[in-house]
Parts: structure tokens; sequence; C-alpha cells
């Protein structure tokens, strides 16, 4: 390809959308990001690097030992054993050049055809590691989607890979970007060698590596802060952030970073999702191996937000992203354009940006789960197997409920220092906003957390000892470990005025309504994050209650979705209605369509409608909805017309496409243990009892703690608790998930869509 700006050849799959290089504003805003990112250690110092450098240094070495070793003990004479060879790849962050500080390092051994992973790596290299005093935490992991094997070494962070070629001796040459190197790998060689050639991708198809750099590193730091960086929770990883940047430095390829930051928000603002984001055509190959493709696979079909390697084979790295996690990281990208919208304006900085997201704040109703283990080893195991199957959990609850419940997984653990070998995970529970809700209106997922327990309880190297614990805990019973400095914070409002954040209390703003003004940034973490003033006129309009068996009221949720949002000056006045904010049509004719990311969908065979561009760029056939071509704008950068961009961002993202169906099988590379639903549905029923009764009296059923002895009791915890299930409990459940306790109901008392409409008019 020739360069970005050359006539008629760019880098992505649509030309740029602007080829405007930097205003002087953009050299301004950037100089100020380089320095934030500085100031908040984002870069590790010149001795950690060289210490980097060493260790991948010992660690090629170890492994060409060890290929020597395995070769030897298979019968090779003394000349293969000398040709035998093993070589380290890098991959992720480090590779990209974006890591910072104490930043684990992804590797990948490529080893030959005669040594295996199950005996020759997993077992014989983890001997010889085991053995080096330089070695530490070493855990294996075999049976992971990516097998990997989990150490540190002279402190640093290592996750290394294997990928075991056709090959009898691995040349120090080789390049692994080659699609011929596919050739007869098995499935997980395949996806371990995926990473490492989509990094180096990645690198080829950016038109500045350095600019790209710089923004990766921002919008990292930025995802970590706001809480959606975590594949494994639902969110996205490392490798799903570098794509997404790498195609707004595509749209954008004569830009500076604080553009890109600015445009990154912009153009996934208003990105219809489940049309995919790709870097380049996706190569249908010679190999056969099977690329992301919706018209034929109907698992592809399934996906929320697809963002497609673009290394043969082309995958979709976001599978793990479902409904709610979608919906949340939709709601953070509109208060990032925002923000960003505000610095244009000076009204705004780069702090307000990277504010924490403040996940304690914002939901009535969370689910804690508790792990517990005999000793630091078991509960590093323990904690790794459940923290990889949480996911389940949020997919198990949006489908058993139909999407009407949603989940918000936090990304990170918490431990009470006060109790040992003890962690906990949190998720943040809201009904789905926007719906029609009856009066009584319950949602029982006892059943649905005694499935995922099931699940969790085969873990392979199950030790006494290990457990889990799933308790339902209100706001004001959030434990104070998990604060900073285990003090529960105040709740200030902030709201912007005037361009400058003023700090408001609850009683003034109380009696506010839903409606927001155009053009204003809304203050991120005041009226779409606060909790409603529980004896606010406004709440008895729009709050809903939960009635216990014992008599007491809770409320569940407000008129204000926790991350309801300001529209931009583009959009109108939003109107209040039970449980959500939601946006009117903009007066475009419904050119501009919002996104509304908890959307579930119309049915499970919608399809994606975007073009898929085949490998030499022609669009492949049977694809539906052509994409106009898009004309790069203005070489003005900032100067071009915010309308004419919103189009060309609308284009470039496809048409309007409905939202996937809730998949019946939860998740492609789910195992059989972990998708019984057609078994074991709500309470036991089937699905048709359950949709006839998530329109009458379905309910949200947890228990109050009672007397028992379990290390998890608390006081302010109501453990959920099993309905009564057809199949018997697996025995290798620890005991203290089976306790049996009583069952008071919680209801959800809401009214109806209508009437709370009419009530805030």
């Amino acid at each position: 390809m020739g360069s970005p700006g050359s006539k008629g050849k760019y880098l992505g799959v649509t030309e740029p959308i602007s080829l405007g290089g930097p205003t002087e504003f953009d050299v301004i805003k950037t100089r100020e990001l380089d320095k934030f990112l500085a100031d908040v250690g984002l870069y590790e110092s010149q001795e950690e690097a060289v210490s980097r450098e060493e260790v991948l240094g010992r660690l090629d070495q170890i492994v060409k030992k060890w290929i020597k070793a395995v070769s030897r003990a298979k019968g090779f004479n003394e000349q293969l054993v000398q040709e035998a060879n093993a070589k380290i790849f890098t991959f992720g962050s480090y590779r990209l050049g974006v890591h910072g500080p104490g930043a684990d390092i992804d590797t990948l051994c490529v080893g030959p055809r005669h040594a295996t992973r199950e005996e020759d790596f997993f077992i014989e290299l983890h001997k010889m590691l085991a053995e080096m005093p330089e070695v530490t935490e070493l855990h294996p992991v075999p049976d992971a989607h990516v097998p990997v094997m989990k150490f540190k070494f002279i402190g640093v962070s290592i996750d290394l890979l294997y990928a075991k070629l056709s090959l009898w001796v691995i040349p120090e040459d080789l390049d692994i970007s080659q699609d011929l190197i596919l050739q007869n790998a098995d499935e997980q060689t395949v996806r371990s060698l995926n990473g490492c050639r989509v990094t180096d991708q990645i690198l080829r198809l950016v038109p500045n590596i350095q600019n790209f750099r710089t923004t990766l590193r921002c919008m990292r730091f930025w995802a970590k802060r706001r809480g959606v960086y975590s594949n494994v929770a639902g969110f996205l990883g490392g490798i799903n952030w570098a794509l997404l940047v790498a195609r707004i430095c595509q749209l954008y390829p004569n830009a500076l970073p604080s553009m890109l930051v600015s445009r990154f928000f912009r153009v996934y603002t208003q990105w219809r999702w489940p049309n995919p984001v790709m870097l380049c055509a996706i190569d249908e190959g010679s190999l056969g191996l099977p690329v992301w493709d919706p018209r034929k696979y109907p698992r592809d079909r399934l996906h929320m937000m697809p963002i497609i390697t673009p290394a043969y084979p082309g995958m979709n790295s976001s599978y793990n992203v479902s409904s709610s996690t979608l919906r949340v990281m939709t709601e953070e990208f509109q208060r990032g354009n925002e923000i960003c919208e505000a610095m244009e304006q000076s009204k705004a900085d780069w702090n307000t940006l990277f504010e924490p997201y403040p996940f304690f704040e914002v939901y009535k109703n969370y689910l804690q789960i508790d792990i517990a283990a005999e000793n630091d080893d078991d509960l590093r195991k323990w904690k790794g197997w459940v923290e990889s199957r949480l996911r389940q959990l949020t997919l198990k609850i949006e489908r058993h409920t139909f999407g009407m419940l949603q989940c918000h997984p936090h990304p990170r653990d918490f431990s009470d220092k006060s109790r040992p070998f003890h962690c906990c995970y949190f998720m943040g529970l809201q009904r789905k906003q926007g719906i029609p809700a009856s009066e009584g209106k319950q949602f029982d997922i006892r059943a649905t957390v005694e499935e995922f327990k099931h699940s969790v309880g085969m873990y392979a190297l199950w030790k006494p000892g290990m457990e889990i614990h799933v308790s339902h805990i209100r706001h004001r019973n959030i434990p104070l470990f998990v604060f900073p400095g285990g003090v529960r914070p105040s709740r200030p409002m902030k709201v912007m005025r005037e361009g400058r954040f003023v700090k408001k209390s609850k009683s003034d703003s109380a009696d506010k309504s839903c409606e927001s003004t155009a053009g204003a940034v809304d203050a991120v973490d005041d009226k779409k994050r606060k909790l409603d003033d529980d004896n606010s006129p406004r709440n008895a309009k729009c709050s809903s209650t939960i009635t216990s068996a014992s008599g007491r009221e809770v409320e569940v949720s407000g008129c204000h979705s926790p991350h309801s949002v300001k529209p931009s000056a583009a959009t109108t006045t939003t109107s209040c209605s039970i449980g959500s904010c939601m946006d009117a049509d903009t007066p475009e004719g419904g050119r501009h369509e919002r996104l509304e990311a908890d959307s579930c969908c119309n049915s499970l065979n919608a399809v994606c409608v975007t073009p898929i561009p085949s490998h030499n760029g022609s669009e492949a056939e049977g694809s539906v909805g052509r994409r106009p071509p898009v004309r790069p704008l203005s070489s003005g950068g900032l100067s071009c017309p915010k309308e004419a961009e919103k189009l060309a961002i609308e284009n470039i993202s496809g048409p309007a496409v409905a939202h996937p169906g809730l998949p019946e099988v939860l998740d492609e590379h789910e195992d059989e243990f972990s998708s019984m639903d057609g078994a074991n549905t709500l309470g036991g029923g089937t699905k048709g009892s359950i949709a006839e009764s998530l329109t009458t009296k379905a309910a949200v059923a947890v228990n109050e703690v009672g007397s028992t002895t379990s290390s998890f009791q608390k006081g302010s915890l109501e453990e959920l608790e099993p309905a009564a299930l057809a199949s018997p409990f697996f025995n290798t459940l620890p005991t203290s998930t089976s306790m049996t306790q009583r069952k008071p109901l919680i209801r959800l008392s809401l009214t109806s869509t209508a009437n709370a409409t009419a009530k805030s008019s």
C-alpha cells in the first residue's frame, strides 16, 4: 500500500474520514496529554526496560535447553538434538510498545512437531521452571481456551503460550506472519499464534506508529479507570482496544493523539453495533480455516460487538461482550464524547475524562460473589477458575430473564484483609430500562445462580476448602473494605456550570426533572451516576421498591439510568420514564440513530448486514446493504463540518442493524458443564413457564441471612439460595454452597411506563 495520504490509496477497508493535519489546538492538547500520561506513571523506567530484555533473553535460552532435552529423551541422534530449536516471540502490550511499569509480558514459545503441548510443555518445561529459584508463582492453565503457563521470572510476570508447528526444525529467522505457518496446526496452536500474528499486523496497518501508541496508551488507561478493561468480565481486553484505536488511526491518518482520542469517542458513540470493526478485508485463505462470517456461521450472528482480527484466520476478538456490558461501554463512549466536546470549548480537561468510575455509587442492588480457599496457592488457582466463569453468570441472568435484568460486573476483585485466603467480586443489578413494567414484577434468579455454582463446581482441580458464596447486597450495606482506606465516601453531586464543576447536595437536585438541555456536558458522575434521594418526590414517582417476606421494602431502581447521559447538541431533550431516560429521535428524520446498547434484539437470526469485504477488496457475494464510498473531508482538521463528519461516520459504521437475540448457546467456546440451560431453567421450569412467569410474578428471590456457621455470613448480606432443582447437587461442590435457609422473595413493585411518563410530564 502507498502512503495514507496518496490519492486512491489508504489503509483500511474504507477511505479516511479526514486527511486534515494537526491544528495549534491539537498540538497543545497532545502536549498536555503526554504530560498527563507521564505524571500518572504509565511509562516504565530505563532500568525496568533493560530488566525485561534480560528476562526475555533468559527465557529464550531456557526453551532452547528444554527442546534439546525433549529431543534427546525421544531418541533423536546427537546431530538432530543439536539442531533442535525453540523460539520466543512477544505479543500484546509489550510488542505494541504500550506496556507500563509492572505489566506482564505476553510470550509465545514456538516448538517443532515432536514437542507436544500436553506432556512436553506442561509437564517437562513446567518441571524445569519449577526447579529454578528465579521462577515463582508458577501456575499452568492447560484447559484454558488458549492454554497458558503463568509465572514470575525475577519478579517479571510472564504469560507463556505454546505453538507446535509442523516443522522438524524451527529456524532462528522464522517469520510467523506467513499463513503457511498454520498448515496442519491444531486448534490451540492456531489460537496461540493468533496473538503474535495480529499484533504484527496491527503495526503494519496503522499510518503512524508513534501516534497510535500514545493514543492506545491513553485509551487503555481510560478503560481501566472507567472499569471497562477486562476481556474475562465481558468488556474489552488489550487486543480489542488496540484494534479499535488502530481503526481510528486509519480514519484520521494525519491526526495527533489528542484528536484521535476525541474521534475515538465520536466514532464509536455513533457506531451501529453489531456491524463489525475491521482493519482490513477478511482473507478467506487457502487452508480452509473458518473465518468470522455471520452469513455462514449462526453463532457469529449472536456476537454483540464484533471486532475482527486482521490476521488470517479473521476472528471476532470480542465474543465475550454481552448485552449488559455493551450497554455500559456504549454509555461510557457517550460520556467520553461529551467531555471531549467540552474540552474543545475549554470547559473540561484530561482529568475529567479519566475520573474513576464510581461503581459502588451507581446501583442499589448488587451480587457479591465470595470465594475462599485453604491457602494462597489454592486461592490463586480457585480465583483464576471462578473469574473465568463469572461472565457465564452475567449471560445466564440475561438469558433467563430475557434481558430484562441487567448485570454490570466489576472487572476486579476485592479482599477483606481481616479474612485470609478470601476475595470477592461484585455485579451491579438493574432492571432493563425503557421496557413496560407491570405491577409486582419479580425476577427469580435462584436457579440461575445455582446453575452457575454447578458449573463452577466442576473445576477439575477442586480441593476441600475451595468455597463460593453468592449473596444479594444492597447499596447501603456494601462492605467497607471495597472503599479506599476502608471509609465509605460521601456522595456530593457535581454539575458543570459555565465550564467548571461545582458540588451540589442531593436535596438541591432531588426535584429536578429528567430533562437534559442540548449542548451542556453532563458532569458524568452526577445525575447519571448518583442514586436518587430516597425521600425525594421524584423518587416517589419513579423508583421501584422490593418487598421481602419480612415486610421490609427496599428500593431497586430510580428514574435515572446509572449511565444515562445528556445528548449532544444534535439531539433533543430527554424525557423521563420508569427506570430509564430514553432519548427522543433526532430532528434529522432519524438519520442519526443513537444506539440503545441494552436493546436485546428482535430475532436469533438477525444477520450482520454490513458488507464483508473479500481479500481482494471487493465486497463478498451475498452481502446486504452496501455502504456508499466514504470520501475524505476537507484537510482543515477540526474545521470539518460536524454534520458532514457525522454522516461519514454513519456510512463507515454501516446500516442500522437489530441486535442479535439472546443466544441459545451462551458461548461458542463454552464447555458442556456451563451450557445446561435446557435442563435447569428458572425454578426448574420450562421456557414456556418462564415466559409466563415473567409476564406475571416472576421474582428475584434472595434469602436473608439466618443463623449459620458459614464463613461468609454477614448481617448485611442476603444469600441467593437455590430453588427446587430437578437435578441433584454436584458432589464436587463444597457443602457451604448448598445450605438451606428461609427464602423470602424480593418483589419489584413497578408502575407502568405509560403512567410514569404521564406523571413526569
